[in-house]
């Protein structure tokens, strides 16, 4: 009883807190527009272009949250977003940046941010040195093998100094991924 009295309270404040406003210009309009009407955009993409529509037209949070389905702090996150990147619109607008600049800058807003997670550990430089090995005869790096497998090009790379180190199992990836086969 305590939770839903408590979840109750929390949904009153939140339903309570004026939502941000959102003015669009004619050009943002009709980009936007040109978004939901797209065929071929994601779907995430043309229902986010939908709420700053709506939103625009003074519709409330709640009543976008209910209309494209999606949880109310998610439009309020949207709309925030929106807010946020105001300025960047406008200036994109003052230096007369044609309407495909301004339409890949509305879809870079409305698009999810990068997640964090781990950083690229190899450059596309160092891959395309290892997939080179993979090319080359196992004789002429004076490798007692008949073939490359992952583990003796992973020894061979970091031989070369091309990495300090690389697992088999990365090797094995790259291998995969550029269908090159070990020979």
């Amino acid at each position: 009883m305590c939770f839903n009295e408590t979840n109750g309270r929390i949904s009153k404040l939140m339903s309570m807190i004026k939502a941000l406003p959102i003015n669009l210009s004619n050009l943002q309009k009709t980009v936007l527009q040109q978004i939901v009407r797209g065929t071929t955009n994601p779907y995430r993409l043309v229902r986010r272009a939908k709420l700053i529509l709506a939103a625009a037209s003074g519709e409330s949070n709640s009543s976008i949250s209910r209309r494209l389905e999606l949880d109310r702090v998610q439009v309020r996150q949207w709309r925030s977003r929106w807010f946020e990147e105001r300025e960047k619109l406008s200036a994109a607008e003052e230096q007369q940046v044609t309407e495909k600049a301004l339409m890949v800058l509305i879809k870079g807003i409305l698009s999810d941010r990068p997640r964090p997670g781990t950083t690229k550990s190899f450059t596309v430089e160092q891959v395309v040195q290892i997939v080179a090995i993979a090319c080359e005869e196992c004789e002429k790096s004076d490798r007692p093998v008949s073939h490359w497998t992952p583990s003796e090009l992973a020894d061979e790379a970091i031989k070369r100094g091309i990495v300090e180190k690389i697992s088999p199992r990365s090797v094995g990836v790259f291998q995969k991924k550029d269908m090159v086969r070990l020979s």
